[in-house]
């Protein structure tokens, strides 16, 4: 996993400061300047030196979510899935930027065989033309992580030994030169960032951006490890072990690693290719039901499933057959987050406003101050848009964006693992409802909620939690006299501590932090003030028109940073007029 460094000290190394310059080059050159000010970067001595940026017209004719698109893929694979991320949360980012973001490519150029062949060697010790009976050099497609090529591979033994042995076609999956330290720097980067818009920005606090960055990091870091969608794959293929409506492609780990992923190459109909599928004789309607089945039985039989089923990443295959690709983001769900969700949808469909508010409660992280009062009246309003529809009419999509605003306006975040799943679920909603434009996803859940909900007042289940919560009493009885007497002996010994936490003070302690800067800055120019004063006194050689040039070189550094300790005061009076 990226690792997020504490961004308290920015971890000034060379590469560091390089692609921090680059960052605010790109966010320069689309009219992005005003960052600086807002994030107070200039006081970390790492700004630019031109603050204006070059008049370009073609450029400020564009809009501002233009702009901001266009730099996020200028800016690389980091900044464009985290534009992709966001480009989904309408709690966070405004309707005119989330409908340009859904815009951002993801196409790159290729980059060399000669570079394919240097990762085969520090992989597997080997070039492809070794492993592979054929290669194709140029890769059928390349996007910000990595690049796919076709080949062949020679897989077991023929029957007949005068036959050919048989052969698979593959796809090879290699990750893009030098890519896990470049985006290991720009998450530390963003990180860095993101901490500073929760220190200078009021308006974006309650985001939590911190927060997104830290889910971000490890929803990025797993993406770019394919040992990880190997064993997704793996798990998922043992997940539909004998399930005759879904093919899961074949891996092979013998020749894959952490840069290298080979799999089958699946011969089918993407979702998208309508008009193929018609040809092909496909019952467009059965497909929609059975992908949106396969779905909702990964989620709520399983609680491990696809989250990113987009129609490019499902094929259809003869028979009806669905097929997913594309495992690198995966989601977990625990069986009490998917009671959670049945639950939200029963009493959305009962109108119990009572139980949606608990229900809401319990499918997210409240900060700050929170009033229930208040929420119960957005509920209200919530449910006078669905109470009249039936359980089959309701739209898995309008219900998820809708919540995500809700929760926005009561600083109210949604946990990953349901935010994956209501992501999912609205996307191969979106996807059934392209094949059939009569689908009803949730009327083809009801088998599924009913399971979940029998589940939930089984005997044995109902036995079990007994069991559980009498065990965790019998534990806490057990340990209560022990740990009673250890208070009393710290209360005894004078170890009880009273830990304070401050809020607000960050100001404060960088203001003192300037300030100590500052007066450092000054004794240094005073003690060289007086050291080239008793040089040039002492008059030690060499001289330049009978003045000790050593002497006359501390003056000239002397004024030099006089110059820039007054410029320094200057620009922060300035800021605060």
């Amino acid at each position: 996993m990226i690792s997020i460094r504490r961004f308290g000290a920015f971890n000034r190394t060379l590469q560091h400061l390089a692609r921090y310059k680059q960052i605010l080059r790109v966010l320069f050159k689309y009219g992005f300047s005003d960052l600086v000010d807002h994030l107070h970067l200039d006081q970390y001595g790492l700004q630019m030196f031109n603050r204006k940026p070059r008049e370009q017209a073609q450029i400020y004719r564009l809009s501002r979510p233009e702009r901001l698109r266009m730099a996020l893929e200028e800016l690389g694979p980091t900044f464009i899935k985290l534009g992709q991320l966001l480009s989904v949360r309408p709690d966070i980012v405004p309707p005119d930027y989330l409908r340009e973001l859904t815009k951002l490519q993801d196409n790159v150029p290729p980059f060399s065989y000669e570079e394919v062949r240097r990762i085969f060697y520090e992989e597997c010790g080997l070039d492809p033309s070794q492993i592979f009976t054929s290669f194709n050099v140029e890769p059928v497609a390349a996007a910000s992580i990595s690049q796919v090529h076709h080949a062949r591979l020679i897989v077991g033994t023929a029957a007949n030994p005068e036959d050919e042995p048989p052969e698979r076609k593959v796809v090879v999956k290699v990750q893009r030169p030098g890519l896990e330290k470049m985006v290991a720097v720009d998450v530390e980067i963003l990180a860095w960032l993101a901490q500073l818009m929760e220190d200078h920005l009021e308006e974006v606090q309650g985001h939590r951006p911190t927060a997104i960055m830290h889910e971000f990091s490890r929803s990025l870091s797993r993406e770019i490890d394919f040992t990880i969608e190997l064993t997704n794959i793996q798990h998922f293929a043992r997940q539909f072990a004998g399930c005759p409506d879904i093919y899961v492609p074949e891996v092979f780990p013998e020749l894959s690693s952490a840069r290298i992923l080979v799999m089958e190459q699946i011969d089918g109909i993407k979702a998208s290719d309508l008009e193929r599928l018609r040809a092909a004789g496909h019952d467009l309607t059965l497909l929609a039901e059975r992908g949106a089945r396969l779905v909702m039985e990964q989620i709520f039989t399983h609680g491990f499933f696809h989250a990113d089923p987009h129609p490019g990443n499902i094929f259809f295959l003869p028979g009806n057959v669905v097929c997913f690709i594309d495992f690198g983001q995966m989601g977990r769900l625990l069986f009490k987050d998917r009671e959670s969700f049945i639950e939200l949808i029963a009493s959305i469909v009962s109108g119990d406003e009572n139980r949606i508010t608990s229900a809401l409660l319990n499918m997210t992280v409240q900060l700050g101050k929170f009033d229930r009062d208040a929420l119960s009246l957005d509920i209200s309003d919530f449910m006078s848009r669905y109470l009249h529809l039936a359980l089959g009419e309701l739209e898995i999509g309008k219900i998820h964006w809708e919540l995500l605003r809700l929760f926005s306006r009561h600083n109210m975040f949604l946990k990953p693992s349901l935010y994956l799943m209501l992501k999912a679920l609205g996307t191969a909603e979106g996807v059934g409802l392209m094949l059939d434009s009569h689908i009803e996803m949730l009327s083809l859940a009801k088998p599924f909620i009913k399971k979940i909900r029998k589940q939930r007042l089984s005997p044995r289940r109902l036995a079990h939690e007994a069991a559980e919560t009498s065990s965790q009493y019998l534990s806490l009885f057990r340990d209560l006299p022990a740990e009673t007497r250890g208070v009393l002996a710290m209360l005894r010994q004078g170890k009880v501590r009273l830990e304070l936490e401050h809020h607000g003070l960050r100001p404060l302690e960088k203001a003192l932090y300037r300030i100590a800067n500052k007066i450092a800055f000054a004794i240094v120019l005073a003690a060289l003030i007086i050291g080239s004063s008793l040089v040039v006194l002492s008059g030690i050689k060499p001289k330049w028109h009978d003045i000790p040039i050593i002497g006359v070189v501390g003056f000239l550094l002397a004024g030099f940073m006089g110059f820039a300790l007054l410029l320094s005061i200057l620009r922060q009076s300035k800021g605060k007029v």
